[in-house]
């Protein structure tokens, strides 16, 4: 009886943060752009945004790659339920996100897809709490200009100096927050035959 070689496993991503996470798992993998649009639906809400483009940049690697493992990832925020908190893109727009969350509380949404073959895809959804410090304009310009994170939703890398910025997290998975959820994408690696470690 012979063993089968473990499917290829491609990350549906550019992102260098996620990148970093995926290698923590020590597997071979290989990275793709999924090259999906990440516009909002009309009467998306920010979890149902995060949800379906993992599921969709999953999806768009795997139907090059069918043999593949994939993971799809992507993440939103939301200072009030329903109005999405994406990457500023800019100085101007991290200043005034940040301004928006200072002394109060961000929930991040860090949606998961692993795209297998011949099977369901896995999909899920981490929700995780960041309450921010009250902020000042000075403490806002001394941070964007020492960490530039104009490509994370909420315009702080929690990995990095943004940390600074936050009074607590509440979450089940550390990692959800810097954009890739290792916990769950553990659980689900080994559902799909991966040994871990």
């Amino acid at each position: 009886m012979t063993d089968h070689p473990p499917p290829p496993l491609i990350l549906a991503s550019t992102s260098a943060y996620r990148r970093e996470l995926l290698q923590r798992l020590r597997l071979p993998f290989q990275t793709q752009a999924p090259g999906v649009d990440e516009s909002p639906r009309p009467g998306e809400t920010p979890e149902q945004i995060a949800r379906r483009l993992s599921f969709e940049k999953a999806r768009a690697v795997a139907a090059q790659h069918p043999q593949a493992l994939v993971i799809g990832s992507d993440q939103t925020a939301t200072l009030d339920g329903s109005h999405t908190v994406g990457k500023p893109g800019s100085h101007e727009r991290a200043v005034a996100q940040l301004r928006a969350a200072s002394g109060r509380e961000l929930v991040f949404y860090s949606g998961l897809c692993l795209w297998r073959p011949h099977a369901e895809p896995l999909v899920d959804c981490i929700e995780t709490r960041v309450r921010f410090r009250p902020l000042s304009d000075e403490q806002i310009e001394r941070y964007l200009r020492a960490e530039t994170p104009y490509d994370c939703a909420g315009s702080a890398k929690s990995e990095g100096l943004g940390v600074s910025l936050m009074q607590s997290q509440v979450g089940s998975d550390p990692t959800a927050l810097v954009g890739l959820p290792l916990i769950c994408l553990t659980g689900m690696l080994r559902e799909a035959g991966l040994q871990l470690p």
